[in-house]
């Protein structure tokens, strides 16, 4: 049976690069802020490194390469490892025997009718006829993940719900094919700021991403950072003269406001206003320059990133101390989702030799002739 009392977190990120602000406001600052809250029984932390092969088999040296880099800005944003379990996917064997058994679980049609699937289709070229069938069915092997740690919570960002929606189908459809109330069916935690719930590129695309090269990441320079705001971020193209009215909306440096700043950073930074609200009405009046609020938000960002870079730094001293996180995490997980694979096995009758009845059964059948 499926133990709903406890409240279980299963997150996680494929390792394709390092980590950006779009991750920290949908999912890295949440993260943290549940581990720290205590109310959660386990917070697990998936380095999903077999899903980041679907569209990178020809090149999995980029995955091995990010590996650490996932793990320091885990760390450096206040993952610890004391509270959370960090794990590497391909490293739990449960994982790939639940992909397969519930492929058997769910169509093509299905599949193909996830609205995620089909704009991660898009964003990278892939068409039918081209279509690795892993990336296919990664909503298949990330029910997997959710339900072999029992997750009951899964922190995300809106462009998720879909591949929520799709666990939960399959762990009801497992549940009543077999008869067995054992598969838990996962609830989506989005964020709480509306600005964060997809963060959009420097460039003014809608989703910062690394394959977009609109990020801006957590482990940049604080010069990189500057560079980027002041040279690259898209602002309002009618706003020619600081007299000129602007807009706010699809601006990137108020959209980034909106997800950063705090009123009270406007005493200490920009004393010219209050609060963002006064500030936009005068961008919007016309009088303030794109120059002097890029500046602020440099300031913001800067509050924000520079600790996470010296905590990067301390981490960086000491890799073989992550690598041994990264192990002992991963025999935790191990020793967790072994117990599900189990249940699910017994519940399918596949569970052989833990349960030696088929003797029995054969012989009750063979003294039947």
């Amino acid at each position: 049976m499926a133990d709903t009392n406890k409240k279980i977190i299963l997150t996680g990120d494929r390792p394709t690069g390092k980590l950006h602000l779009g991750h920290y406001v949908g999912s890295l600052s949440r993260r943290v802020e549940l581990q720290n809250s205590g109310k959660f029984d386990k917070i697990n932390i998936l380095i999903a490194d077999d899903q980041a092969l679907t569209d990178n088999a020809d090149n999995p040296q980029k995955i091995r390469d990010n590996m650490i880099e996932v793990a320091l800005d885990y760390l450096s944003v206040g993952i610890d490892p004391g509270k959370s379990t960090i794990c590497v996917q391909s490293g739990i064997p449960a994982l790939h025997a639940l992909t397969f058994y519930y492929m058997n679980l769910v169509t093509t049609a299905r599949l193909s009718r996830n609205p995620t699937v089909k704009s991660e289709m898009a964003m990278r070229g892939f068409d039918n006829e081209g279509l690795p069938a892993g990336f296919f069915t990664y909503p298949v092997s990330q029910a997997a993940d959710i339900t072999a740690f029992k997750a009951t919570t899964v922190p995300a960002g809106e462009d998720q719900e879909p591949m929520i929606e799709q666990a939960r189908e399959i762990a009801r459809k497992f549940n009543s094919t077999y008869k067995q109330d054992i598969l838990i069916e996962p609830e989506i935690l989005l964020p709480d700021n509306a600005t964060q719930l997809r963060l959009p590129g420097i460039d003014g695309q809608a989703k910062m991403s690394k394959s977009l090269g609109n990020c801006i990441f957590l482990s940049d320079s604080a010069e990189v950072v500057k560079e980027k705001i002041m040279k690259k971020t898209y602002t309002d193209p009618t706003h020619l003269q600081i007299t000129d009215p602007g807009h706010v909306e699809g601006n990137m440096v108020f959209t980034y406001l909106d997800a950063f700043c705090r009123d009270e950073q406007f005493a200490e930074y920009l004393p010219d206003y209050s609060c963002l609200a006064e500030m936009k009405e005068h961008y919007q009046k016309g009088g303030l320059g794109d120059v002097k609020c890029k500046k602020f938000l440099i300031k913001v960002l800067e509050e924000m990133l520079d600790p996470i870079r010296q905590e990067r730094a301390k981490w960086e001293a000491k890799i073989p101390e992550v690598y041994d996180i990264l192990k002992q995490g991963t025999a935790r997980a191990v020793e967790d989702t072994n117990e599900t694979l189990e249940q699910v096995r017994s519940a399918m009758r596949i569970n052989y030799f833990t349960d030696d009845s088929i003797i029995s059964d054969w012989e009750s059948w063979i003294s039947g002739k």
